[in-house]
C-alpha cells in the first residue's frame, strides 16, 4: 500500500527554520520529523511513498535523492501556492482504479496502529477514513473548588472533544469527487464526502501531537530526550 505525505505548506508559524527549509525537513532529535514519519509507517511494513511537496520542493527532492533507502520515495512538486485539496488532485496519476492508499500530514505524529486503521477503513467500506484524536492542551487544566485550585496539571493533551488528526486512508475513487480547484480538503472536499455519506472516523485515544510552531518542536525535542516518544516505541 502507497502512503502519501502532505509537504508542501509553508510553514510560516515556524519562519525561524521555514525561511530557508520547508516544514517537513525541520530536525526532531537530530533527523527531519518527515523522516520519523516515514519511519513509523516503515515499522508497519509500508514501503512505498509519495511525497507532495511544493514550498521549496528542492530541499526535499535532493535530500531523498542523496539518501540511500530500502523505501522507495517519490518527491512530486505539487505547487507553491497549491492547497491541500489540489496536491492531492495531482497525484491521481499514481494510483490505479478503487486502489486504497495511506496519507498523512508532514508535520504530525502518533503511535496509531495503523494495522488496525487499515483493517477498520476496509471494513467500514468508506471512500475516505480519517483519524479522530484529542486536541494537545495549551494550557495547564485546573481543578477549583470555590476559591482554591486543588489541582494543577500540565497535560500534554485532553481526553474530551475530536479532531481530524490526520493519518488517513483512502480510496482511490475520491479522485472522482475532487474537483481541479485550489481547494483545502478539509472544507470542499470533506463536505463532499459528508453528503455522500462516505467519511469514516477512526478513534485514536493515545498519542498524537503536531508540530504546528517553536513550542511544539521543544516539546517534541524534550520526549525524544527524555525517551518517552511514543512514535519511537517499535523501534
Amino acid at each position: 500500500m502507497k502512503c502519501v505525505i502532505l509537504a508542501g505548506g509553508k510553514g510560516s508559524r515556524l519562519s525561524e527554520y521555514t525561511k530557508k527549509i520547508p516544514k517537513p525537513m525541520i530536525e526532531i532529535g537530530k533527523k527531519p520529523i518527515i523522516l520519523h514519519i516515514i519511519e513509523y509507517y516503515l515499522s508497519y511494513g509500508i514501503k512505498d511513498f509519495i511525497i507532495a511537496s511544493g514550498y521549496k520542493h528542492c530541499v526535499i527532492k535532493n535530500y531523498f535523492s542523496k539518501k540511500k533507502t530500502s523505501y522507495n520515495v517519490r518527491v512530486v512538486n505539487t505547487g507553491k501556492e497549491s492547497l491541500t485539496g489540489k496536491r492531492i488532485k495531482l497525484l491521481e496519476k499514481f494510483f490505479k482504479k478503487n486502489e486504497n492508499f495511506l496519507m498523512t500530514y508532514g508535520d504530525g505524529l502518533s503511535d496509531i496502529n495503523l494495522s488496525k486503521l487499515i483493517k477498520f477503513h476496509l471494513k467500514n467500506k468508506k471512500i475516505f477514513t480519517l483519524t479522530a484524536v484529542h486536541p494537545p492542551a495549551r494550557f495547564g487544566e485546573l481543578t477549583i473548588n470555590k476559591n482554591s485550585v486543588k489541582n494543577f496539571e500540565e497535560k500534554p493533551q485532553l481526553n474530551r472533544g475530536w479532531i481530524n488528526g490526520g493519518f488517513f486512508v483512502i480510496n482511490s475513487l475520491f479522485f472522482k469527487i475532487l474537483s481541479k480547484k485550489n481547494v483545502m480538503l478539509e472544507r470542499e472536499p470533506i463536505k463532499n464526502l459528508l453528503k455522500l455519506k462516505q467519511l469514516g472516523a477512526f478513534r485514536h485515544e493515545k498519542f498524537w501531537y503536531c508540530m504546528d510552531n517553536l513550542r511544539d518542536k521543544k516539546i517534541l525535542e524534550n520526549l525524544i530526550k527524555n525517551k518517552k516518544a511514543p512514535w519511537l516505541k517499535k523501534k
